[in-house]
């Protein structure tokens, strides 16, 4: 995607002086990628893409088109996933609530709820007592412990009571199927990855002594880094491991706990496809200094780049040729926060008017930006000389309609 001060400045004209800038050919470059990656190693490999990190629609639908999961945590993303078309099979529900009723249609229908609770498999059970005919696949959300420091509120811990019990019911109830096991760990470094599928494979054996069988699908989660530039690796202060390197963390263990008939393994990456698929744009509305300090305030916030603790890459497009030079400048949000800091010390030249384009902001930004103040900004998508309106912007109407005044 070439940008060019022209470019922004014909968008910025009918689109507004903030607009999300979207590269769904990246996005899919990145899905091929990642499943190259664990494909050339073991080929009955997967993708579950996880919703929650963009629900972009024409993303969701790059994943459906290759065959992926949509990998959902709520009644909102079920909809959507349905709405675009994927087929229930294809659909796999985490998290720790769920309506019940949804629960029920989505079983029915052949999709897989993974239970993060016992009351979960309680319920469950009683839908399939209600449909005794009809083989409901479930899947349990394992909590274990893998060396990152970390005690998770998440799935069911495999060394309780509480994980035998549930097994037995498996066991009992034929209708009932185990079609699989999954974990998730927030931390991305890959030196937990190897713990992950050790630890899953020893589960694994533990489930196959009890039932009988070993599960369609073994779920390592997501937590992955995706591509970045070096000057956002620098800040991250540990290794940016490949596509490849997560791949080489695990896949041997598989292939040799697997030597002939292979389960499904399954990853559900959300930033690792989709952060470097967007770029934000916000246009340069004030440049004063306070007590030595200066700030320029964009209209923009650090939501709509979902960046904490780093820089992200940015790059500031000038409009004109009243350009001054500075240094240590806070590029700073319209929110009225003190802490709405997009870009720390920025030194380099900077104008009214002008274009700071913030990338690698895919993640957590067009989802999780509040209603704080201000509506949230259209996403645009530019092909060669045309500009496909992704997302409008959103009006006080579409915030405010379900007020009563």
């Amino acid at each position: 995607m070439e940008i060019t001060t022209e470019t922004l400045l014909e968008l910025s004209k009918q689109y507004g002086d903030a607009f999300y800038l979207l590269d769904s050919k990246q996005f899919e470059d990145n899905y091929i990628n990642l499943k190259n990656s664990f494909c050339n190693q073991y080929d009955n490999f997967n993708i579950a893409y996880s919703y929650k990190t963009n629900y972009i629609p024409k993303l969701c639908k790059i994943v459906k088109n290759y065959g992926g999961y949509a990998e959902v945590v709520s009644e909102m993303e079920l909809e959507l996933a349905l709405r675009i078309g994927v087929e229930p099979a294809n659909i796999i529900w985490n998290g720790p609530i769920k309506q019940l009723q949804n629960v029920e249609n989505l079983l029915i229908a052949g999709g897989t709820v993974n239970i993060d609770s016992d009351i979960e498999m309680e319920n469950i059970l009683c839908i399939a007592e209600k449909y005794p005919d009809k083989k409901i696949n479930v899947g349990i959300r394992c909590n274990f412990d893998v060396g990152d420091g970390v005690l998770s509120r998440f799935g069911i811990d495999v060394d309780s009571i509480s994980f035998e019990k549930i097994i037995q019911i498996f066991k009992e109830n034929r209708n009932l199927n185990l079609i699989n096991l999954q974990c998730h760990f927030a931390k991305r470094n890959v030196e937990f990855w190897p713990t992950r599928a050790e630890k899953m494979l020893q589960v694994t054996d533990k489930v196959e002594g009890i039932i009988g069988y070993i599960p369609e699908r073994l779920d390592l989660g997501g937590g992955l880094f995706g591509n970045m530039p070096d000057s956002l690796k620098q800040q991250f202060h540990c290794f940016i491991p490949t596509y490849t390197d997560y791949a080489n963390a695990v896949v041997a263990a598989f292939n040799s706990h697997f030597p002939n008939k292979k389960p499904e393994l399954v990853i559900e990456p959300g930033s690792a496809l989709a952060a470097d698929s967007m770029k934000f744009v916000a246009r340069v509305k004030s440049i004063k200094t306070v007590r030595d300090k200066t700030f320029a305030t964009v209209l923009g916030s650090q939501k709509n780049i979902s960046m904490t603790g780093v820089n992200p890459p940015m790059e500031i497009y000038a409009v004109d040729n009243y350009e001054t030079l500075y240094s240590d400048v806070d590029i700073v949000g319209y929110t009225c926060i003190e802490s709405d800091i997009l870009y720390k010390n920025y030194t380099g030249t900077l104008g009214l008017g002008d274009f700071a384009v913030f990338s690698n902001c895919g993640s957590y930004s067009v989802v999780m930006k509040p209603p704080f103040i201000l509506p949230n900004f259209p996403v645009l998508e530019i092909r060669g000389d045309t500009v496909e309106l992704i997302k409008r912007g959103e009006s006080f109407d579409d915030l405010f309609h379900t007020f009563v005044f």
